[in-house]
C-alpha cells in the first residue's frame, strides 16, 4: 500500500470529518441525568420568572446533565397538591407566595403580616439582609423541603366586584384569602370574612358568588383579566406578598454533590436580580391594568391613619401564642426597622 501524500491525507480528514459530522447529526443529543419540574400558580409574572431564571441557571451550570421544565397555572395539581408533592418528592420545585407554606411551618405566615414594610425597596432590604435571609432560607428544612431562594412580588391591592373606596366599603364583604392568620386577623379587624380559597376558584367564586372580593398582586389581576369582572383596584399598600421558591429535599438528595450545591447556590444568587425585576414588573403591571380600562381606587388620609391604627397590632396578636413565630417575627420585624 503506498503512502498517503500530502493532498491525500488532506482528502482522507474530511471525508473522515464529514462522516463524523453525520452520524453525528443522525445521533439523539444526551438525555439530562436528571430532571427538574417547576411548578407554579401563575403566568408571566415574577414567578414565572424565577422558574425560566433557574432553568437558564440550571441547564447551563450543569451543562446539561439537569433539564429543567416549567408547569404554570397549576398544571402540576393545585397550591396544596404541589407542596405536598415537594414533600413526597413527585415535584421538584415549586414557587409561591410563602403564606400557602404556613401549614408546613406557621413562621411562613409572618410575611403576610400587614404594616411590616413600607415600600418594595424596603422589603427587598429587610428580606436580603444577611442573617434574616439565612434564617429564612432555613425554613421547613425539617419538612422535607429547602427554601432556596425568597422576592417580593408586590404589594397586594384589593380587588371587588363592587368599588372598594374606603374601609367601610369592606364591612360585611367575603374576601378571598391565603388562610394565615394574619389575614384572617386583617379581614376581621376590616369588619369582612376571610375566605381561604386556591387561586383557580377566585375568579369562578367571584362570578358564583362565593366571594365578593380578594387581594392580590397587580400582575395576577392583569393576567388572568379580571377586569373583565371589575375594572377597580384599591391600591392600600398594607402587606406585601413575599414568595419563595422550594425545591424538595428527595431531588437535592438524588443529585450528586456538585449538582446539589449549583441549585443552592444559583437560586440564592437569584434573589437581588428578582427583587429589581418584581419591581419592573409591578410597575409595567399597573400601567398594563390602567390601558385596559381599569381604574385606580386610594383610601383617603383619614382611612389611612385608620388603617394603620386597626392594622398595627396584628403581628403580635397572631405570633403570642407561639414562640417560634413570635420570635421570627420580631427578628423581622427589628430587621425591617434597621432599613
Amino acid at each position: 500500500m503506498k503512502p498517503f501524500t500530502h493532498a491525500g491525507k488532506r482528502r482522507f480528514l474530511k471525508q473522515g470529518l464529514a462522516a463524523s459530522a453525520l452520524i453525528g447529526a443522525g445521533m439523539p443529543a444526551r438525555a439530562a441525568d436528571f430532571t427538574m419540574k417547576i411548578g407554579f400558580a401563575t403566568l408571566n409574572d415574577i414567578q414565572h420568572q424565577w422558574g425560566t431564571w433557574m432553568k437558564e441557571a440550571l441547564e447551563a451550570g450543569s451543562k446539561g446533565r439537569i433539564a429543567v421544565n416549567l408547569f404554570p397555572r397549576n398544571q402540576l395539581g393545585t397550591i396544596a397538591s404541589q407542596i405536598e408533592g415537594l414533600q413526597l418528592g413527585t415535584v421538584e420545585a415549586f414557587t409561591a407566595p410563602a403564606d400557602f407554606f404556613a401549614g408546613i411551618d406557621p413562621r411562613f405566615g409572618t410575611f403576610s403580616i400587614p404594616m411590616l414594610f413600607k415600600d418594595m425597596i424596603h422589603a427587598e432590604k429587610t428580606l436580603l439582609d444577611a442573617e434574616l435571609n439565612k434564617d429564612i432560607l432555613s425554613l421547613g428544612a425539617n419538612r422535607n423541603m429547602q427554601v432556596v431562594s425568597t422576592y417580593t412580588f408586590a404589594f397586594a391591592n384589593y380587588f371587588g366586584k363592587q368599588p372598594i373606596r374606603s374601609i367601610d366599603d369592606i364591612k360585611g364583604k367575603k374576601l378571598r384569602v391565603n388562610a394565615t392568620p394574619a389575614e384572617r386577623a386583617k379581614m376581621r379587624q376590616l369588619g369582612g370574612t376571610a375566605v381561604p380559597m386556591d387561586l383557580s376558584e377566585v375568579i369562578p367564586g367571584l362570578q358564583q358568588g362565593v366571594i365578593d372580593g380578594t387581594q392580590s398582586a397587580t400582575a395576577v389581576y392583569v393576567n388572568l383579566k379580571f377586569n373583565e369582572i371589575s375594572k377597580f383596584l384599591t391600591e392600600s399598600n398594607d402587606t406585601m406578598v413575599v414568595s419563595v421558591g422550594v425545591v424538595s429535599r428527595a431531588f437535592l438528595n438524588k443529585l450528586p454533590a456538585d449538582l446539589r450545591q449549583l441549585v443552592i447556590d444559583e437560586a440564592a444568587k437569584l434573589q437581588p436580580r428578582m427583587m429589581a425585576r418584581s419591581r419592573e414588573i409591578d410597575e409595567a403591571s399597573r400601567k398594563r391594568w390602567s390601558e385596559a380600562g381599569g381604574e385606580w381606587l386610594r383610601f383617603s388620609d383619614a382611612d389611612k391613619a385608620r388603617l394603620n391604627t386597626l392594622l398595627s397590632g396584628i403581628g403580635e396578636e397572631v405570633t403570642k401564642d407561639n414562640a417560634a413565630v413570635n420570635a421570627f417575627y420580631r427578628k423581622m420585624l427589628a430587621t425591617a426597622n434597621k432599613y
